[in-house]
């Protein structure tokens, strides 16, 4: 009976490059419908997971299937049902947004109502618009209807916001949620952790080719992350003994600053206290709860320096 739950199945997967393990032996699936966020540092191994999974790259050993079908088998059937927008995507200099949609709808052989699609990804006052002239932003938007000119029931998207400002990433993301309402099923590849923690279901980290964590950001961040972070900026750093002395771990940051990983809130007070007492006071206090970023530093800086190599792609 084919599996209707997950879009994305991978099963025992490498992919070596000689004596280099790229990818080695992971496993983990995609639900219809969710939006999955594939994190990894430079070199991890997943843009070659995802392109294993576009069928772009044929894996060494291990299994893949999309919308039930084996990526080794089946290319061209998957092919039409999937969108693909790569990293650093690019149009035609002086054709229109019209333009441009309507020449890669004819790539795929598509009838697609290009209007519906502009409406989609808040294009249409960009219609007529040379492709050249667009902010980067734009341009993104315009990857992203490219993406779906076959109508795909999963879309893979490749580091969809580098190098847009915060504004016009906002944007981009407003459209990405657009798409999970409407049902596709969304591989997400980023660097960008508040961009995975905001839109996430699922979230995998991937580090020196193995899948290092999986879950939902909010559990990632509760089962690794430190409950709270104190950080004490431009304070002497005899604060460091004192805070050592108290049993806790404090650490030099870049800027002068003192932080500080607790588990309560009571900490906090305790800390300040002492710090008052031998003569220190910070310039500022600051105090949060661990996000995904710092679970992602942390989960990607413990993995053992065995012999996995870095992927050379």
């Amino acid at each position: 009976m084919p599996d209707t739950e997950h879009a994305i199945v991978v099963d025992q997967l490498c992919k070596r490059y000689g004596d280099l393990r790229a990818v080695d032996n992971i496993s983990f699936t995609v639900k219809a419908g969710e939006m999955f966020a594939f994190l990894g540092p430079n070199g991890a191994g997943k843009s070659t997971t995802a392109e294993i999974i576009e069928t772009i790259r044929g894996p060494t050993s291990g299994h893949v299937s999309v919308l039930g079908m084996d990526v080794t088998k089946r290319k061209a059937e998957i092919v039409r049902r999937i969108g693909v927008l790569p990293q650093g995507f690019s149009s035609f200099d002086r054709i229109t947004v019209r333009e441009s949609l309507q020449f890669y709808a004819r790539v795929f052989g598509c009838r697609t109502d290009i209007d519906a699609l502009m409406d989609l990804t808040n294009l249409r006052g960009k219609a007529d618009a040379p492709f050249n002239t667009l902010s980067g932003g734009l341009k993104q938007r315009v990857g992203i209807a490219a993406a779906l000119v076959n109508d795909p029931e999963v879309v893979f998207l490749d580091e969809p916001t580098t190098g847009l400002d915060p504004h016009a990433r906002r944007q981009v993301w407003e459209v990405l949620k657009g798409l999970k309402s409407r049902g596709k099923t969304i591989f997400l590849t980023t660097h960008y952790m508040e961009e995975a923690e905001l839109l996430a279901d699922t979230v995998a980290i991937i580090s020196r080719g193995r899948i290092v964590a999986i879950d939902t950001p909010a559990r990632l961040t509760e089962q690794h992350g430190d409950y709270l972070r104190l950080t004490l900026e431009s304070i002497d750093k005899t604060a460091l003994a004192v805070i050592r002395k108290m049993g806790f771990n404090p650490k030099p940051m870049n800027d002068e600053s003192i932080s500080v990983p607790l588990e309560n809130v009571d900490d906090v007070r305790r800390i300040l206290d002492e710090v008052q007492k031998a003569g220190l006071a910070p310039g500022s206090v600051d105090v949060r709860k661990a996000n995904l970023e710092e679970v992602f530093i942390k989960l990607t800086d413990e993995i053992p320096q065995d012999d996995i190599a870095e992927n050379p792609q």
